[in-house]
């Protein structure tokens, strides 16, 4: 009897040891667990299902998605900088006027510097006033230039006065000189001068830059200034452009 006690005891004993080791390899794993998590409590390891997918990416947060839309995107900014570039020099052109075919590549008829073509008044003089050519100019067909009573007036070219008077219609006080520059037949003239300041007279010849009168507000003048024309190959061309292009 004392022997069937010993060895019940011991099968006890046994069993208390190995039934909780069982159950614990018994456990079912997590289907997400990693075998170092299973391995070790602490692992540091991020698992994710095989199941999970990105989330969608919202398109108003980004322009362009595949190099097909980025050239289509590089395309557009290009040609709306190149429209805003025509539109640009488009507006920094004078306007072509006249009925003799002149166009803005006529304008500069000799090089810019040569001296062949002055301005009419000292550089620094004078401002730039109102400038009209053309069938819709209302009969102004030039470039009218702020100055001071008594700015010297030069011709702008050399050549033979046409007309010089003391009252040339609403010219006031003009004189009209003709020219040959670059070959081709250009009329110039000076408007609302002082009484009594003309220096030169019809059929005398001029050069480049001759002293021929002084600024003033005579005829259908409100303002002391030059009323200053250009005529090439009998149209008339914006003055301020035509001066820029052959004066320099």
């Amino acid at each position: 009897m004392r022997s069937i006690a010993i060895f019940g005891a011991v099968g006890a004993l046994v069993a208390a040891v190995a039934l909780p080791a069982y159950a614990a390899s018994s456990t079912p794993v997590d289907a997400t667990a990693t075998l170092q998590q299973v391995a070790e409590d602490d692992a540091q390891s991020l698992v994710v299902a095989s199941a999970a997918t990105k989330a969608p990416l919202d398109r108003s947060t980004y322009s362009a998605t595949t190099p097909e839309e980025i050239e289509e995107k590089k395309a557009e900014e290009a040609a709306e900088k190149a429209a805003a570039a025509a539109a640009a020099a488009a507006a920094a052109v004078p306007e072509s006027t006249g009925g003799g075919g002149i166009d803005v590549g006529d304008y500069a008829l000799v090089s810019p510097g040569s001296g062949e073509v002055r301005y009419p008044l000292p550089q620094g003089s004078y401002t730039q006033g109102r400038t009209t050519v053309g069938p819709d100019s209302g009969g102004h067909q030039g470039a009218d230039m702020l100055a001071p009573a008594g700015t010297p007036i030069y011709a702008a070219a050399a050549g033979v006065v046409r007309n010089s008077q003391e009252s040339l219609g609403g010219y006031g006080v003009g004189i009209i000189i003709d020219h040959v520059v670059g070959g081709q037949s250009v009329s110039t003239t000076y408007g609302h001068m002082t009484y009594g300041t003309r220096q030169v007279e019809v059929g005398e010849t001029v050069s480049a830059g001759q002293l021929i009168g002084a600024v003033g507000s005579t005829g259908s003048s409100t303002a002391n200034h030059l009323h200053f024309e250009v005529h090439v190959n009998g149209s008339v061309l914006e003055p301020y452009a035509w001066l820029a292009a052959n004066a320099g």
